[in-house]
């Protein structure tokens, strides 16, 4: 049961007297859009709540996160402390709980510098955030006494919970095993038998039993069952095939307890001449993300989540790097649901502390592991501390913890340091030098992941083949750190930086993938601006840099209709007298033609350069004389046929907003918190946004369980100005308005599922 709603809250170093209503997933402080003091300090939450328990049932509280210290109370009785922010914990609160009336339970909190877990490092130093707060979901299981346990409960290594496994793999067949660990807190033994159902997305079932078993009073017991599916739907990047998996423990000829999880099969492996999953070679194209929300933090909602996983995936991306901790477990799902690979990161940056803080990282490896292991989403493990000096001691325990609880194999271990401990050497491209970077990499046949790239290589000056366009230009208009605001050369510039890295990038025998630094823009703890090197702002709006790697995904992948995929274009200009005349286009199509008000420029196939000749898809260059004002539009083809079209249109002068908001596929949720980016676009009166304004926009809104997030007054980055829409139990009409002096109002209706965009004088 969804534990979210019915909180108070408070910041107070002692027990407060006045609280706050609030509903969880929370964060301990609304923060600025650029966050340069973030709270740090103790904080509470208290609920009172029923609980209606039978002599034969047991009640857990399981926290999916919260930062970064946390100790529960149950009828004033402490019962549990935990100690690191991004991993879930679970309680047994049985003991603690009255047999009549309501309970009480509080939490303490504390997000302040701590080096004895992960990170370790103070915030003012950190290259990242913690906010505080219960950020993540938090959930009431009642089980019967004799229950299948969370992965996190049982005590043994390998253990907890469900663990499947497939050995096997073929288009003809899958054959594994599931493990299930069982717990009985009866007093006596305790007779009983598996049932586990399988069933695909179009509902057929497949039913394995158990042979009957007897465990012990007061004891635990693994049972490992095979299994073989004929005809297997594979999991894949295209196809994200997932089977339900549910087992029933059956006892006394009744269902006694259950557990259900989403599975997928699908065969991951690293070879002599690259990664192969379902036995097709794949050069792995990949993203980092920081799970950061402007104002909210890590507060956000499972749809909030799902959301900039398909933000990922529309990118043009197959693959997520989850820096540098793991990630909500809503958005593993969605990766799962989505098609896209993840490597599973350890907590960490740039800090190794002492015993303590090292054991702490151990046991994250473990609860990563157990709360991760039945992803097929994930394909590599990076149990190492991110760009840290780690001893030799340390990184031998770390491989064999992670080699423990995925005990069955099928999981590649990963580290930023070439160490024999792991299978993947996963360095940032900046740690080698240019112009080869990685490209020369040899050693005894391991393979490199470029697990970042386009960043830093840039940032500090050392970029790789094309100086002599770097000659010319300032530190700042070199570097990929872009906000949208600094203008369309630069924007290129960053674009351009990203496309000759990831070139280089497939250059290199040894490289079998690679990700970008990075998605979406962010905070750090120890600069006062925001990180600006994502090809989307913080807001999720895409740069020029977006359509460069939606580019890269062929034009004849088909995905989920949700999904972007198919054949693309996309012109990487405002068309404006200060544009540049050398156009960029952007396509996975065999020609591009490009029209200037309906005069033919030029049709051509993407020439090869030293800075595209790797790539699959390289960018078109169309050379203008001189400017006209007007309509560009690029047409691609494929075969001859036309089968994409992009216009862009000379912007005139600002006179109204436009209203949206962003959906991505996924509806508000009715019943628990969500929450959408609102943005309002300034445009002429033909609805052609206008880049250049940087117009005050005032939002307001009428309606119930809703609030903005944010400030009111925003003054418009491009021609956007955002703002975010908090929802609680979204079962009324909301009205967001947005007015500035000089333009047309505009007025957004959410009404559930529907969406009504206007424009009111």
């Amino acid at each position: 049961m969804n534990f979210g709603a019915d909180w108070e809250f408070k910041i107070s170093e002692s027990l407060p007297i006045d609280w706050e209503k609030v509903t969880l997933p929370h964060t301990a402080k609304i923060e600025p859009l650029v966050v340069n003091d973030q709270f740090q300090g103790t904080f509470w939450y208290q609920k009172t709540f029923d609980t209606s328990i039978s002599k034969n049932q047991k009640i857990f509280l399981y926290f999916e996160g919260i930062m970064a210290v946390a100790e529960i109370w149950i009828n004033n009785q402490k019962v549990a402390i935990h100690h690191g922010g991004y991993l879930p914990f679970n309680v047994d609160i049985t003991p603690f709980l009255k047999n009549e009336g309501q309970n009480l339970i509080r939490v303490k909190g504390n997000n302040e510098d701590n080096p004895d877990f992960p990170p370790g490092k103070p915030l003012k130093e950190l290259d990242f955030n913690y906010y505080g707060g219960i950020y993540r979901n938090a959930y009431l299981i009642t089980t019967d006494k004799l229950h299948i346990t969370n992965p996190l409960e049982a005590n043994k290594v390998g253990s907890g919970g469900l663990y499947v496994n497939f050995e096997t793999i073929s288009n003809n067949s899958a054959s594994g095993i599931i493990q299930t660990h069982i717990q009985n807190d009866y007093s006596r033994n305790k007779s009983a038998a598996l049932k586990y159902i399988l069933t695909d997305s179009e509902g057929k079932k497949i039913v394995f039993n158990s042979k009957p078993f007897t465990i012990g009073s007061n004891s635990d017991k693994e049972i490992t069952q095979k299994i073989q599916v004929k005809n297997p739907k594979l999991w894949s990047i295209s196809e994200p095939n997932l089977y339900q998996l549910d087992v029933q423990i059956i006892s006394d000829n009744q269902v006694v307890d259950s557990y259900s999880e989403a599975i997928g099969i699908r065969k991951s492996e690293i070879r002599a001449d690259g990664y192969y999953l379902n036995n097709k070679k794949l050069f792995i194209r990949g993203t980092n993300q920081h799970q950061e929300y402007p104002y909210l933090g890590y507060a956000i909602s499972d749809e909030a989540q799902y959301r900039d996983a398909v933000k990922i995936k529309n990118a043009g991306f197959d693959f997520v790097r989850m820096s540098h901790y793991p990630h909500a477990e809503a958005f593993m799902k969605a990766c799962d649901e989505l098609g896209l690979l993840v490597m599973n990161s350890l907590t960490g940056w740039q800090f190794f502390g002492d015993e303590k803080f090292q054991g702490n990282a151990i046991k994250d490896i473990r609860d990563m592991a157990r709360r991760d292991r039945n992803h097929p989403s994930v394909i590599f493990w990076e149990a190492s501390l991110n760009e840290t000096g780690m001893s030799k001691a340390f990184m031998s325990k770390a491989a064999a913890a992670l080699k423990e609880e995925l005990k069955f194999g099928n999981f590649y271990s990963a580290c930023w340091i070439d160490d024999p401990n792991y299978d993947l050497f996963i360095p940032a491209r900046q740690h080698a030098k240019s112009p080869d970077y990685w490209n020369n990499y040899r050693n005894e046949g391991k393979k490199i992941f470029v697990a970042e790239y386009g960043d830093w290589e840039y940032y500090a000056q050392n970029a790789g083949f094309n100086q002599t366009q770097f000659s010319n230009l300032k530190k700042e208009e070199r570097s990929s750190r872009q906000l949208r605001a600094h203008g369309e050369e630069r924007l290129l510039q960053q674009a351009f930086n990203f496309q000759e890295a990831a070139n280089s990038n497939r250059k290199g025998q040894n490289i079998i993938g690679d990700a970008n630094w990075l998605m979406f823009d962010y905070n750090r703890g120890y600069s006062d601006d925001i990180e600006s090197s994502g090809i989307s702002d913080i807001f999720r709006i895409p740069k020029f840099s977006y359509y460069l790697y939606q580019s890269q995904r062929d034009a004849d992948m088909k995905l989920d209709p949700k999904l972007s995929s198919g054949p693309m274009v996309k012109i990487a200009s405002y068309w404006t007298e200060n544009s540049p005349l050398d156009l960029r286009v952007y396509s996975n199509c065999e020609e591009v033609a490009l029209f200037l008000n309906d005069s033919l420029i030029a049709r051509k196939r993407p020439e090869k350069t030293i800075y595209n000749d790797a790539l699959k898809h390289p960018p078109y260059v169309f050379h203008l004389n001189n400017f006209l004002p007007g309509t560009l539009r690029a047409v691609a083809y494929i075969n001859n046929e036309k089968v994409a079209e992009d216009l862009i249109k000379t912007p005139q002068t600002a006179t109204k907003i436009l209203l949206s908001y962003d959906q991505s596929s996924k509806n508000i949720n009715p019943d628990f918190p969500d929450m959408v980016f609102v943005y309002a676009k300034i445009t002429d009166q033909d609805g052609t946004l206008v880049p250049s304004s940087k117009a005050e926009i005032h939002f307001s809104m009428e309606g119930e369980n809703a609030q903005l997030i944010g400030n009111t007054s925003v003054l418009a980055e491009a021609g956007i100005a955002t703002i975010i829409v908090r929802t609680n139990n979204f079962d009324k009409p909301i009205r967001v308005f947005a007015t500035s002096n000089g333009l047309t109002s505009a007025t957004l209706n959410l009404e559930n599922e529907n969406v009504i965009e206007k424009c009111i004088n």
